[in-house]
């Protein structure tokens, strides 16, 4: 049988953990922040779960986490 192919789009935008949660980039950071609050700014910058749903349609395209 031959190796499974990884959906590199996937793999760039998520890092699965050891317990197998399924963490990706928290979003609104790209411009515009100067107005924000520190608060907000340092939360950006946390990674965020992603939903338990979606978790099962990602570790099926990254077949080798």
């Amino acid at each position: 049988m031959p190796k499974m192919k990884t959906n590199k789009a996937v793999s760039k935008k998520v890092r699965i953990t050891k317990t197998r949660k399924v963490m990706r980039r928290k979003t609104n950071q790209n411009h515009f922040n100067a107005k924000e609050t520190g608060q907000e700014g340092r939360n950006k910058r946390r990674d965020v779960r992603l939903f338990k749903a979606d978790e099962k349609n990602v570790l099926n395209a990254l077949p080798y986490n």
